[in-house]
């Protein structure tokens, strides 16, 4: 089994990206066997309250059995909490906020107070890192990217928060495990789809270090390639153990569902 723990639907508001409905996005992982994809509402990283996609994830999510809805928390406007309850209640066991999009301290209050909330009810959050390349943004594109001091941070406010940062590169990924306890490193997993692969050996050297058990399938789709992550694996010597966890083993006991 394949899970992709990182993919969007809806258009990107800084330039036209082809693969961008449903349908197409059940195309591409036909073409690459990803059986379930985590998906979250694209155009809504740019919306003054990103919630308001939502019902559309909602909705979208259960009409095809293969998306699991990831909804975005905005923890600096009225009602987040409300809405976080709602999405618990609706079964998401997911939600994401993109504090650097939002224009809200990555490790201020507001996010400090919604690690405590996800954490309480055993909801993980998800953030990104980054979304493109810094060479290719557009000049109206001004969020910062997520520092890993703020998520050294955050996995701090609460003893059971989950963290899920997808996006980020070997230098991110260190700075962040070795700086955290175990205890703290253990609650942080992170996806492949920003990690070098062959002929640079940073994924192999995490896998090394770290163990497979904190690393994820996920691809950017439809921002980036879902072939690129899946040839980084293919290009490394991986048992067939840690190579089953990366890809849906670690996923699935994040969800509580057993490796």
């Amino acid at each position: 089994m394949r899970i992709d723990v990182n993919a969007s639907l809806g258009s990107y508001p800084w330039r036209r990206v082809p693969g961008t409905s449903a349908e197409a996005l059940l195309e591409a992982m036909d073409r690459v066997g990803i059986d379930q994809a985590w998906v979250f509402h694209l155009p809504g990283i740019a919306w003054r309250d990103p919630m308001e996609g939502n019902a559309w994830l909602l909705d979208c999510c259960a009409r095809q059995s293969r998306f699991m809805p990831v909804p975005s928390i905005h923890p600096g406007l009225p009602g987040w909490s409300d809405e976080l309850a709602q999405m618990a209640a609706r079964g998401v066991r997911v939600v994401r906020a993109d504090p650097t999009w939002y224009g809200i301290a990555a490790a201020g209050a507001e996010m400090r107070a919604l690690v405590q909330e996800t954490g309480g009810i055993g909801v993980a959050l998800m953030m990104a890192v980054r979304f493109e390349d810094g060479r290719q943004r557009h000049p109206l594109d001004r969020a910062e990217e997520l520092p890993a001091a703020a998520v050294r941070a955050l996995i701090r406010e609460h003893p059971d928060a989950r963290l899920i940062v997808t996006h980020a590169d070997r230098a991110f990924i260190e700075e962040v495990h070795f700086g955290s306890t175990p205890d703290e490193a253990g609650r942080i997993w992170w996806d492949v789809s920003w990690v070098w692969g062959p002929p640079e050996d940073h994924l192999e050297t995490l896998l090394e270090t770290m163990g497979a058990s904190r690393f994820l399938l996920g691809s950017g789709q439809p921002l980036r390639l879902p072939e690129t992550p899946l040839a980084r694996l293919d290009l490394l010597d991986l048992s067939a153990d840690d190579r089953a966890s990366i890809e849906s083993g670690n996923a699935l006991a994040l969800l509580g569902h057993g490796a």
